[in-house]
């Protein structure tokens, strides 16, 4: 295990660096400095966060800043999207109805809360805060889940989703070494995360042996996490960024 957390920490070293940002969804966070505008950006970011970096990038400035105005806390509170049109599309299969959903759940979220960090901060983990998150905005949707926020229970024979995106997003918000993630939730310690897994992540997990399992669901992430744990207990989340760049990259192992 020596071995290998020090080949992790290494590559750690090189990915995990001011110029990653640049290139990865994680730019807008960064774009803003009140904490409520950064939650709602990450959130935002993190949905859409599929398919290539440079349609993701575009669909986010064209979000929050061309419909937003680069003020996303005021323009939910003041309801300026209810007039949008929701047929129109924002990335892929990201309509306007899809964001106007969001909107609709978060002008409440805030309403209720003064920030999304409290949602997540009363629950005893990350599983059961992203279920508060769904079962929130739901709640001010008329009951009706949306697709675009994953399930992290297992329902109607599927199995509970690995939630890649949204782990993503509370990576970005808790993890505190002030280096691409902004760390500004400080009532969730880093040790209490998940490792955000996607094909890259998970394929190198499997080729180094830290898991076995073929789906990439809830169960391997708690499996992969479990094991990065007992090289970093405090940080295990830091290693997202090693895999990932492992397995984009083509790094030889």
């Amino acid at each position: 295990m020596e071995k290998l957390k020090k080949f992790l920490d290494e590559k750690v070293a090189i990915y995990n660096s001011p110029e990653f940002i640049a290139n990865d969804p994680v730019q807008f966070p960064h774009a803003f400095s009140d904490q409520r505008d950064i939650e709602i950006a990450a959130l935002l970011a993190s949905v859409i966060a599929w398919g290539t970096r440079t349609m993701i990038i575009r669909s986010g400035k064209k979000m929050l800043f061309d419909i937003m105005g680069g003020k996303p806390y005021d323009y939910i509170m003041r309801g300026d999207w209810g007039a949008l049109d929701d047929s129109s599309n924002i990335h892929r299969t990201f309509f306007v109805r899809d964001f106007k959903y969001l909107c609709r759940g978060l002008q409440d979220i805030y309403n209720n809360k003064n920030t999304m960090e409290a949602l997540f901060a009363e629950e005893p983990d990350m599983w059961s805060g992203i279920h508060s998150l769904r079962s929130a905005l739901a709640l001010s949707n008329d009951g009706v889940s949306t697709r675009h926020i994953s399930n992290p229970v297992a329902h109607s024979g599927k199995p509970a989703s690995a939630c890649k995106r949204l782990h993503m997003m509370l990576r970005w918000l808790c993890r505190r070494d002030g280096i691409v993630d902004l760390g500004i939730w400080q009532q969730i310690d880093p040790s209490r995360l998940m490792v955000p897994v996607d094909v890259h992540v998970s394929r190198t997990g499997r080729i180094l042996g830290l898991i076995e399992r073929k789906a990439n669901d809830r169960r391997t992430v708690e499996l992969l996490t479990e094991k990065l744990s007992l090289l970093c207990p405090e940080d295990p989340v830091k290693y997202d960024f090693a895999l990932f760049g492992i397995g984009v990259e083509g790094v030889t192992i």
